[in-house]
């Protein structure tokens, strides 16, 4: 031994989607001494594959592991197909946590979704509100499979002593996001179809009648708060991450909010379903621990996305 310490190697599974490329964004930025990060995507390895998988930890040799990788979509790809998302994710999941004990990786931090909470719960809900009863109807086949990260992160501290642990955002947005308007999430979607409806001078039709309030994190805010997790968080137990319950927005505010970006304004089409009214988060337990976070202010962060939009819409995943 020469007394050198072992570089922090870093390997980020989902690398190429919306918050793999924003903790690609702040780690080049931040400059971590010592560090390794690799960035892979599904082309580098199928994780519904434990060989694949196995293959990609042999090579890599990751310290630590973001794990980002999952098979996801928008409510209504969610209603249609929750027994492929179910099981899918069930086997992304095991495999990348299992192989991760298996090579002995010190930390890994996965990622779930404030879906995973129950449907009928009292707000706001907090991380010890995970398993109190079964998510909404629409997704539970994802939101199940989601939840099993947290039993088998419990599981493995229990049984090997492992600290392997989730994070939980809130609704997340930013450049290199899904902007599918039949698949997304609600944001991309509605900035797609303002860009759209400006392009051919139409109406803006906006799916359901407004009025669902949701909890909005920028992707490179979330992106410093992951990093953190990864180096500070010592917690087995999820953590939420989320700008606080008085930042809560409407559907109907953030519509107003891509248009006032884009210059554009259109009339509401209110015919579609609208999902959960609510599900309001408490960010308390991250603001014990970091009281002075500076989340980006969300006119300031929609702005940005819908700049980048427009300047990458060729390349952009729609």
């Amino acid at each position: 031994m020469n007394g050198t310490i072992e570089p922090m190697r870093v390997l980020v599974t989902g690398g190429s989607g919306l918050v793999g490329r924003a903790i690609e964004q702040v780690v080049k930025e931040e400059g971590g001494e010592g560090e390794e990060w690799t960035f892979l995507s599904s082309k580098d390895a199928n994780l519904l594959s434990a060989e694949e998988t196995r293959k990609m930890f042999e090579k890599y040799r990751p310290t630590h592991v973001i794990h980002l990788a999952a098979m996801v979509g928008g409510l209504f790809r969610n209603m249609r197909q929750n027994l492929d998302f179910w099981r899918n994710n069930i086997s992304i999941n095991d495999n990348v946590l299992q192989t991760a004990h298996e090579f002995g990786v010190v930390k890994v931090v996965s990622c779930l979704s404030t879906c995973i909470f129950p449907d009928k719960t009292p707000y706001p809900i907090d991380e010890t509100m995970i398993h109190n009863g079964p998510p909404h109807d629409s997704n539970f086949g994802y939101a199940f499979a989601k939840r099993m990260i947290d039993v088998q992160n419990r599981t493995c501290f229990k049984q090997h002593g492992r600290r392997y642990t989730a994070v939980i955002p809130t609704n997340v947005f930013g450049p290199h996001d899904n902007f599918n308007i039949d698949d997304g999430h609600v944001l991309p979607g509605l900035i797609h179809k303002t860009f759209l409806a400006q392009k051919e001078g139409a109406a803006l039709h906006v799916w359901g009648s407004g009025r669902p309030l949701r909890q909005f994190i920028y992707s490179l805010d979330l992106a410093r708060l992951f990093v953190w997790v990864l180096k500070e968080y010592d917690e087995v137990e999820p953590i939420i991450l989320s700008v606080g319950e008085e930042d809560e927005l409407s559907i109907k505010d953030c519509a107003d909010a891509v248009v006032e970006a884009m210059g554009f304004t259109g009339d509401y089409d209110t015919t579609k379903a609208d999902g959960q009214f609510k599900k309001t988060a408490s960010n308390a337990k991250l603001r014990k621990y970091l009281p002075g976070f500076r989340f980006t202010p969300f006119k300031e962060a929609i702005k940005e996305t819908c700049d980048w939009f427009v300047a990458n819409y060729d390349i952009a995943r729609k």
